[in-house]
């Protein structure tokens, strides 16, 4: 159900140590860069779980057979933070549908917080495979909350989940919410600490605003 991809050094793990370095977090493009260059690698590790048949291609010098993609795709994000990651995902899965999801924290004067949920803009996702991303896996509650959202508007072949980071506490969470026989967990890496305000520590901060500015 789980796939850590940043467990053994690659380009991945290059790209997610200056995602996380808050120096190179001061160029909002290389941050969003570096964000979309995660989505594709993420995408092309899933790319080798799908489905594909082979197909005769003609070249200028004969015929090839080559397996060719036959699962239709749905890749839905949680915005803003995940925009970029989608985008990522998009640049490899160039043929799949998109979903976007508007969920976000509620702070109270406490300083707790809920989870609201106000729009989800998709198609149909019956038969598909469904990708759902966001840098970010704290609670795990918004992430549960989205999932159960699309289900609302029918029944997939498989959900891939994709954070860049999580922490413990939130692929507990997921594992307790969600049917683990339909979904697959994919992280870049695993982090122990997660704050009293929900923070993942040492995380990488807040993702959205270091990709779009901050907000009010």
């Amino acid at each position: 159900m789980i796939k850590i991809i940043g467990e053994t050094g690659s380009l991945f793990t290059t790209f997610l140590a200056e995602i996380r370095d808050e120096e190179v977090q001061k160029d909002s493009m290389r941050f969003r860069r570096n964000l979309e260059r995660a989505g594709e690698i993420f995408a092309y590790e899933i790319s080798k779980t799908l489905n594909y048949k082979e197909k005769e291609v003609q070249t200028p010098l004969g015929i090839a057979q080559v397996p060719m993609l036959t699962d239709n795709i749905l890749l839905a994000t949680i915005m803003r933070a995940g925009l970029p990651m989608q985008q990522g995902l998009l640049n490899y899965f160039d043929k799949a549908e998109s979903a976007f999801i508007s969920a976000y924290r509620k702070y109270h004067s406490d300083g707790k917080f809920d989870i609201k949920f106000e729009h989800l803009s998709c198609p149909a996702i019956d038969d598909k495979i469904v990708i759902i991303s966001d840098p970010m896996l704290a609670t795990g509650s918004s992430m549960a909350l989205s999932y159960k959202a699309l289900m609302k508007r029918g029944t997939p072949v498989h959900t891939h989940i994709i954070s860049l980071i999580a922490s413990k506490e939130g692929i507990d969470f997921i594992k307790k919410q969600l049917p683990t026989d339909k979904i697959t967990l994919w992280v870049g890496a695993v982090d122990d600490e997660l704050t009293v305000k929900s923070y993942i520590v040492p995380g990488l901060g807040d993702a959205g605003d270091l990709a779009f500015g901050s907000k009010e």
